[in-house]
């Protein structure tokens, strides 16, 4: 942040703008801006048309550092805000709200700049077509970027004396980008074999940091997708390949990101990313996609190693999204700030000072040398020197080695570990709490909702599954209308059209949920947005499917997402759904979307695989066998083979665990003798819906579940 920052507007004098109307934390942080903000919408653009003034398109999001740095430094300035309201027609937008519009600018600004971030500034047209885009501008020349007040004077210039020039020039682009974006349907003929996994598996492993864990070097991401392809892959390759064991490189990962900063020990939950190799010192920012989609990955490492350290990380994270991140209606909210009183990351550090103050000498030694306090400070922001000295906390040593170097039984240490941790996180709670941005999104939601309703069948939590019943209930009344979804909710209002990712993310939640509860309504409810997205989303010329619904608004550039992002894209999404319920419905069409979305993006999978992983993960699921399990009886019949399930990582195995017959084919016909001893459950363990005998008898559904996999 530069030195000398212009006089800031405080926004007591200034009346509220438009951006008061709405419900988007993120815009309404801007409403009492100097900056005469629009939403995106049709009155900004009718200005704009009428006026033949260029629009000045703002783009960001409630948690990020950078957006509120922008914002205090220009936005809040009020020369800055008279120069953008004189010379432009000014729209913010909120990312998470419209990522429709997001990506389709996004594209726009890594083409032209060749990278791209928040805040993103584009310039357009009146016709919504882009002529300058770039991400941070500071208010004046700095960190090798022109200041702010240059980039506006230098567009009202080229407005005023080049305009046609600058409408040819973006007409132009986005014609090209337009093209570029085609991709074709792909090659059907081709058959889907292990090479494009087995590549992609060598591509991580060659990028894989064997100290400290993760891929490649700093800024450090946890890639959730990559590290579940990986579990999924080695599953089903021949484990003889000599090379060292893909889920080593899993676990270690797991193991490295919990025991830096990324990971909050005192509350729980992980942040954005770390900005170091070591995953010491995280962008603070917590987003629920993160955590959703990181629960999974540890679930799934408990049930490879039944190592209970696994199974703690997945109950403190989905403690604090309980906590911290969930509405009492049921929904989840979307993300925690990274700032605190302006501040990044100031609710989190600690000196060892403020450590002992809390604690007394003795047990805040014993703390800072738990979790790698120094006195000098793991952190340093030159722009707060009020910071010296704070740490991240972190675990890096192993607790055997403290156990011998403090002379302290393992269990005691962790025992008095377990009450400081808890002394400081009330102390904690004292302090002024990071922004909350509490709107809700249906596809994060999506991804938490197969997190917890997994969660609750692996570990046999049933306020897990009641957590993500509560859910599914408050989005079908809230976000789900005439059949289809709405994409945000906030203060008893849904807005925005559902996209791609909303009813792929959900669906595969609802899929989750099915799995956990045996309820039909929620599986059929998944292939009822599955069938939304085949009439809306798809693209009957170039295969896959679009971001946005046919029927929805036009924007200058239709996306067909494949890459994933933090998240998966959406076309990857809708492949993994579609061949989930293929599996469960019998339907070939289903299976045959997944596999013409791949065909799709199989030559850029081939070129760039660590960016799809989702996809990567469908991949496995299309090349394993088909294999089923059925469980049928009374709820409290089934626990021993659902138990029997659950401790096994099986992620290309079906589950039926009901007490109801019918509805899906692998119910059918199922001649259970469970009716007249309601005490008992009939388990079939089927390959390719071929069953072995059923069995009342756990033991030999043991037998038969090893050998189904041991032999398919």
């Amino acid at each position: 942040m530069p030195d000398n920052i212009p006089e800031i507007n405080d926004g007591s004098s200034v009346s509220e703008n438009r951006l008061a109307h709405e419900t988007s934390p993120y815009l309404l942080q801007h409403s009492s801006n100097p900056v005469d903000w629009y939403p995106w919408g049709d009155e900004a653009f009718e200005r704009a048309r009428s006026e033949d003034k260029p629009i000045l398109l703002s783009i960001g999001y409630s948690a990020c550092h950078w957006c509120h740095v922008m914002a205090h430094e220009s936005f809040e300035n009020n020369e800055i805000a008279e120069q953008m309201n004189r010379d432009f027609v000014n729209i913010k937008v909120d990312r998470e709200e419209r990522p429709d519009v997001d990506s389709v600018y996004m594209t726009f600004t890594q083409a032209m700049t060749g990278q791209g971030g928040w805040p993103m500034t584009v310039f357009l047209t009146p016709d919504l077509e882009p002529f300058y885009a770039g991400t941070y501008f500071p208010p004046k020349d700095g960190f090798g970027r022109p200041g702010f007040p240059k980039i506006l004077e230098r567009i009202r210039e080229a407005w005023t004396n080049a305009r046609d020039d600058l409408r040819e020039s973006a007409a132009s682009i986005t014609a090209q980008i337009r093209e570029t974006s085609r991709n074709s349907r792909g090659d059907h003929s081709i058959p889907l074999t292990g090479e494009l996994p087995a590549k992609a598996a060598d591509v991580m492993r060659s990028s894989f940091d064997t100290v400290w864990g993760g891929f490649g070097t700093a800024p450090k991401f946890p890639s959730p997708s990559n590290l579940e392809f990986l579990l999924m892959h080695e599953q089903r390759i021949d484990h003889d390949t000599g090379n060292p064991p893909l889920r080593e490189m899993v676990l270690h990962t797991l193991r490295q990101m919990w025991a830096g900063g990324m990971y909050d020990h005192l509350g729980g939950g992980f942040a954005r990313y770390s900005v170091d190799a070591k995953w010491l010192v995280p962008h603070f920012e917590k987003m629920l996609y993160d955590n959703a989609q990181l629960v999974r990955v540890y679930l799934h490492a408990f049930q490879l190693t039944n190592d209970p350290f696994f199974e703690h990380v997945v109950r403190e994270t989905i403690a604090y999204v309980k906590r911290e991140m969930m509405d009492q209606e049921g929904g989840f909210f979307a993300a925690q700030d990274a700032d605190s009183e302006g501040v990044e990351g100031k609710f989190f550090l600690w000196t060892a000072e403020q450590i002992d103050m809390v604690l007394g000498d003795d047990d805040g030694a014993l703390f800072r040398s738990v979790f790698g306090i120094q006195q000098d400070g793991n952190f340093s922001d030159p722009h707060h020197p009020e910071l010296t000295a704070r740490n991240v906390l972190s675990r890096s040593r192993p607790i055997d080695e403290l156990t011998r170097e403090l002379g302290i039984d393992e269990k005691v240490l962790k025992t008095r570990i377990e009450s400081l941790r808890k002394r400081l996180f009330e102390e904690r709670s004292t302090r002024i709490m990071p922004g909350l941005d509490d709107k809700i999104l249906t596809s994060w939601n999506g991804l938490m909702l197969a997190a917890i309703a997994e969660a609750g069948r692996v570990l046999g939590d049933h306020t897990y599954i009641a957590i993500a019943e509560k859910n599914a209930a408050f989005m079908r009344e809230k976000l789900w209308r005439k059949g289809r979804l709405f994409h945000t909710y906030k203060a008893e209002n849904a807005r925005v059209d559902g996209m791609l990712e909303d009813y792929a993310y959900y669906g595969i939640g609802l899929v989750e949920l099915y799995r956990a509860t045996g309820y039909l309504t929620y599986l059929e409810w998944a292939r009822d947005l599955l069938e939304v997205i085949i009439t809306l989303f798809k693209d009957e010329e170039g295969g896959g499917f679009f971001e946005t619904a046919a029927d929805g608004e036009r924007l200058v550039l239709r996306q067909k997402p494949l890459f994933d992002a933090p998240t998966p894209s959406g076309n990857a999404a809708t492949a993994m759904l579609s061949a989930m319920l293929s599996r469960y419905f019998g339907e070939p069409q289903f299976d045959e979307i997944a596999r013409e979305v791949i065909a799709s993006a199989q030559e850029r999978i081939m070129h760039s695989p660590t960016g799809f992983g989702t996809m990567l993960q469908t991949i496995e699921l299309l090349l394993a066998p088909h294999r089923e399990v059925v469980i049928i009886g009374a709820p409290e019949a089934r626990v021993p083979y659902e138990r029997t399930f659950a401790e096994r990582f099986l992620p290309t195995v079906t589950l039926v665990s009901t007490d109801k017959t019918g509805g899906i084919p692998l119910l059918e016909n199922r001649d259970i003798t469970t009716k007249s001893n309601p005490d008992t459950a009939t388990a079939f363990v089927c390959y390719n819906f071929v069953c072995e005998l059923p069995t009342t008898e756990n033991d030999i559904f043991i037998d038969q579940l090893d050998e189904l996999i041991a032999h398919h």
